[in-house]
């Protein structure tokens, strides 16, 4: 039987999300780290041995893929300490500290998400992919419009902006896609999703389907040497 998660999962994070403090969690903990943690993390274990197969530049320790439950709160004028869902992250080796292209899964009390792509990239990272663009447009294009991916999952806001970016020409072909500012593309299923035993298959299936998609947006963020270090410095 594959991982997944009980119903009390689901009732802690509903529970965490109408009362996420200190106060309410640190009593609960233990149900956190038994029906949480530890499930996540076998599932993230699960899906990294499948992933071997199609994305071995991505395979990390579970550990390192998931993410964690605190919120960075400095910067944010919501104070609320926790996530209101668990979550995992696989990067690209050499670009662990960047976004670079990944894949993504969580679980919140309203849905399971699958996803697979470049989130806001950083500034160096967004002008090395739209100037790839330029003369790789078409290669995107076709990987986006594959009859399998396109039922699996559908392409998720580019946060478009509104003219091109500075340096880029307004008249291109590929003016449609240098104007994201993100690239991507997500399932989103029940959160009921999350307890079935078929969660793994459901998640490896689609990672396995955006690999192309991941593999473009990162050929730009990697140097063509034998180490294949990213560009910019970007560790």
């Amino acid at each position: 039987m594959g991982t997944h998660f009980s119903p009390e999962a689901l009732k802690f994070l509903r529970g965490l999300k109408r009362n996420n403090d200190r106060a309410w969690f640190e009593p609960r903990r233990a149900v956190y780290e038994r029906e949480l943690k530890a499930p996540m993390l076998a599932l993230i274990g699960e899906v990294t041995a499948a992933m071997m197969e199609f994305a071995p530049r991505h395979v990390r320790p579970a550990q390192k893929c998931m993410m964690r439950i605190y919120r960075d709160t400095r910067f944010s004028t919501n104070k609320s300490p926790y996530k209101t869902q668990i979550a995992a992250w696989w990067a690209r080796d050499g670009l662990e500290k960047t976004s670079g292209g990944g894949y993504y899964f969580h679980v919140s009390p309203q849905e399971v998400v699958i996803a697979a792509g470049v989130y806001r990239p950083q500034r160096e990272q967004l002008l090395a992919i739209r100037t790839y663009l330029l003369e790789h447009h078409a290669v995107l294009r076709k990987i986006l419009a594959e009859k399998k991916l396109k039922k699996a999952m559908d392409e998720f806001d580019g946060l478009r902006l509104t003219r091109a970016p500075k340096g880029f020409p307004a008249d291109h072909p590929a003016l449609d896609l240098l104007l994201c500012q993100q690239w991507g593309v997500a399932a989103t299923l029940p959160a009921e999703a999350a307890m079935q035993p078929t969660l793994a298959r459901e998640i490896v299936s689609r990672f396995r389907l955006a690999t192309p998609l991941v593999e473009f947006l990162n050929a730009p963020l990697t140097a063509k040497t034998g180490k294949r270090k990213p560009l910019f410095g970007l560790y």
